[in-house]
């Protein structure tokens, strides 16, 4: 249901507000509140992919349920929220969401981010144009129903920037130090444009500062996969404009299976001068969930790797009272991880359930519960990925086949 920006506009209606359950599960559980913040950004962002049919059934998106976790998790605290237009119709949905919910939450209660650039899966499928960017954010604004967007990144960009790397899946660490010029990012080749690719990325973030000197779009950033790729073209804009990137993300590169954003985020801070890195996905994707996604891009190696890691949890917590779920653990050492690095966290979130679960492990993480009694749980998992040879492993570098 990804719709192109020539395409009719879909309308997902929602009944009266007053029509729409809120009991008891609509509410906070007492004394639990998520306030923490990192410089600019809540400290958790929700994720609304989970809005589309790539995590939820229509039934699920199209219902009441949207609107009514977008309001259990601002009345948690949890006010910012990630979107896309390639995310199907999560953009239309959370904007009908949050006017539905103006009156309690109004828009100065809250932090839009969205992006910009791809519709779909194949190269016609982008637009980093000028004209392209500038359309995308004016339907963006009016499926949020705002007049400004907090953040607006360039979506997906590995697919469209040339790539520069000695292999495209693996531990990629080295890119910060012994192979460093294999990967583009030695001292003297900060400026290099390497092909159109480059240059189209180039231009869509020179689009967005237009609208960002107009006070349309307040930050503006990329995304992407690859940590060595997006490191290579923030540092390449801060060269070529001389002005940094407000904030880079790079998704299931800050999890139980995959860890190595922590070690990116000083080379982002100091080389590129980004002011934010921010990381998505805490359940990498769902792969660190009970029942990963079928259409998963990591390898048949590491999804065997998890699945074994999530069965030898399972024996070690059989019988024990109050033991993490799998899932619990992933979500509150990636919680702690990223609280530790000062990394805003994108956690995904579909129902009401989800949202409660996300606010209670957040509050165990603050008040040190958390890590006491899970951390054994945790040192199993990464010892069992280390053993596998799948802990810190990226995947193949996303590109069109």
């Amino acid at each position: 249901m990804v719709e192109r920006l020539d395409a009719p506009q879909p309308t997902i209606p929602l009944p009266p507000i007053e029509q729409i359950p809120d009991d008891d599960t609509d509410k906070p559980k007492p004394g639990i509140q998520i306030m923490t913040r990192i410089g600019d950004h809540p400290a958790i962002v929700f994720g609304t992919a989970t809005f589309s049919r790539i995590y939820s059934t229509e039934d699920q998106f199209q219902g009441v349920t949207p609107l009514r976790v977008t309001r259990l998790a601002l009345r948690y605290g949890i006010n910012a929220f990630d979107t896309a237009p390639y995310y199907g119709p999560s953009e239309i949905i959370l904007g009908n969401a949050l006017k539905a919910l103006s009156c309690e939450f109004p828009r100065s209660s809250y932090q839009l981010l969205t992006k910009c650039g791809r519709f779909g899966n194949t190269r016609a499928d982008f637009d980093l144009t000028r004209q392209g960017v500038h359309a995308s954010v004016s339907r963006s604004l009016a499926r949020l129903h705002t007049d400004y967007l907090d953040t607006v990144y360039v979506h997906d960009l590995e697919f469209i920037a040339e790539t520069r790397a000695p292999r495209t899946a693996g531990l990629h660490l080295s890119a910060l130090d012994s192979e460093r010029d294999a990967y583009g990012l030695g001292e003297d080749q900060a400026g290099q444009v390497l092909g159109d690719g480059d240059k189209e990325v180039l231009g869509a973030v020179a689009a967005l500062r237009e609208l960002q000197d107009k006070g349309i779009v307040r930050r503006v950033g990329i995304s992407g996969y690859p940590l060595p790729t997006l490191l290579r073209l923030a540092i390449l804009v801060l060269h070529e404009t001389g002005k940094p990137l407000d904030v880079v993300m790079s998704y299931c590169h800050l999890n139980l299976q995959n860890r190595t954003l922590e070690a990116f985020r000083p080379a982002f801070l100091e080389r590129a001068k980004v002011t934010r890195v921010v990381a998505a996905s805490p359940l990498c994707m769902g792969l660190l969930s009970p029942k990963p996604p079928v259409w998963h891009p990591s390898s048949d190696k590491t999804k065997a790797a998890v699945a074994n890691a999530v069965a030898l949890h399972n024996q070690r917590i059989d019988g024990e009272e109050n033991g993490p779920t799998f899932s619990e653990l992933a979500l509150g050492y990636a919680f702690e991880r990223a609280l530790e690095a000062q990394i805003p966290t994108v956690a995904g979130l579909c129902h009401v359930e989800e949202v409660h679960t996300c606010a209670r492990i957040w509050h165990e993480l603050e008040s040190g519960k958390a890590r006491s009694e899970w951390g054994n749980h945790v040192e199993a998992v990464i010892s069992s990925l280390k053993d596998a040879d799948v802990l810190d492993q990226s995947w193949e570098n996303p590109r069109f086949a």
